[in-house]
């Protein structure tokens, strides 16, 4: 996304777009990839109502809230590209409300990864979790990227 500070998020957050909806794939490569036929698009306040439950402490994966969306609405998987937009969405959402937070900072990408495209990238998603008590470290030497470490200890877990 670009131009995020003359975007109105919380709009987007709660625009009406026809989700939730389940959509049947045909294309053989995503049934074998994704495991299932059946996918499931979930609103960007789904996500952001996921995002509001993990705690202080804890950690959740955008991969995690789509399981458990795909699970709980009866699907194969979710849509991973609108995943990762609603993730964004709900992030700068919350950025730009006075009230009403979402821990955004606490939902990773794959593996533990900073997500640079929440507010303040990921020098700001770092301080927030350090703030916390996690610890993030680098890799890599020329596509630097930053991680939780052993973020697996600290997943929160969606219940069923």
């Amino acid at each position: 996304m670009a131009n995020e500070e003359k975007k109105d998020f919380n709009a987007m957050l709660h625009k009406v777009t026809g989700m939730p909806k389940v959509q049947i794939v045909t294309d053989e490569a995503t049934i074998k990839k994704y495991g299932g036929e059946k996918m499931y698009f979930a609103p960007p306040t789904a996500y952001d109502a996921i995002m509001k439950l993990v705690p202080c402490g804890k950690v959740l994966t955008v991969g995690a809230i789509r399981e458990y969306l795909a699970k709980s609405n009866h699907a194969d998987f979710t849509d991973p590209i609108t995943a990762g937009i609603f993730v964004s969405i709900a992030a700068w959402a919350s950025y730009q409300r006075k009230e009403d937070e979402t821990p955004y900072w606490r939902t990773l990408k794959a593996n533990g990864e900073l997500n640079a495209k929440y507010p303040g990238g990921v020098e700001a998603q770092k301080e927030k979790l350090e703030a916390e008590g996690h610890t993030v470290i680098q890799k890599g030497r020329k596509n630097i990227r930053y991680y939780v470490k052993d973020y697996e200890r600290v997943l929160f877990e969606l219940e069923p």
